[in-house]
């Protein structure tokens, strides 16, 4: 992390972070810095700590030390400005569904404060986006996996946030809808948003992506994708992850 008072902040940093359970660490004084335009996959397998570095990133459990950052606005001490700058899609869905895909935008927009032409500017430009105008008006219950992820896509950019946090989420997709997800997600960190897409699926990673692998809590890996596998010496980055990962499954869906 840059220390130069001159540079503008990270678009997210954690600095010595740590979360435990019962006495047991779920991460231990982790630090990481997500820069604007890059996507980072955040990759490990099941219960690495990517959904606890989530769940504290979005402030629903409190770190034991150290602090996040969002855009230079410390989560502890100014929360409100920090979390005005996430856009975040949970492993878990939260849509609405029993409202229609644009009552929930609705719903979302007049939590983050737009209103009036404002909020129906940004529905309206993400419905398009994201090729949902044709559904705008049905309920979320009626869509398939793939179309409500791409509603909560819409849903996390609308207050247009410069830090975007995925967890798994293209987890229980089919392949088309997966690759529409990433593919979306990839063309908003080329926009200049900074992505940090947590995922244990190593198809998901593109070449030019910055990959920060955990394991147990802890970074046991960090750089560009092809750099990484040419350090080790690997020949995929199944291979890599593996090893990584202390010999951990490496997935690719099928």
């Amino acid at each position: 992390m840059a220390d130069d008072p001159d540079l503008p902040p990270p678009a997210l940093a954690l600095e010595g972070v740590s979360f435990s359970y019962g006495g047991r660490f779920g991460l231990e004084r982790l630090s990481l810095a997500v820069e604007p335009g890059v996507f980072t996959a955040l990759l490990g397998p099941n219960g690495a700590g990517k959904t606890t570095l989530f769940s504290l990133i979005a402030r629903l459990i409190e770190p034991g030390e150290g602090r996040i950052l969002v855009s230079g606005f410390d989560l502890r001490r100014r929360p409100n400005r920090a979390l005005a700058r996430l856009g975040i899609v949970f492993q878990q869905p939260t849509l609405d569904l029993d409202l229609t895909v644009t009552q929930n935008l609705r719903y979302a927009a007049r939590l983050h404060g737009l209103a009036g032409n404002r909020a129906r500017e940004r529905i309206e430009a993400l419905l398009e986006r994201m090729d949902l105008g044709q559904r705008s008006r049905e309920r979320v219950r009626a869509l398939s996996g793939g179309l409500r992820r791409r509603v909560e896509l819409a849903r996390a950019l609308l207050h247009e946030p410069p830090v975007l946090l995925l967890d798994e989420p293209t987890v229980g997709l089919d392949v088309p809808s997966r690759t529409r997800i990433v593919e979306d997600v990839h063309a908003l960190a080329a926009g200049g948003i900074a992505v940090l897409w947590a995922t244990h699926l190593v198809d998901e990673v593109q070449a030019g992506d910055r990959v920060v692998v955990m394991h147990q809590g802890a970074i046991r890996a960090d750089g560009e994708r092809d750099a990484l596998l040419q350090a080790q010496g690997a020949g995929s980055m199944a291979e890599s992850f593996a090893a990584l990962a202390g010999g951990g499954p490496a997935e690719a869906a099928v």
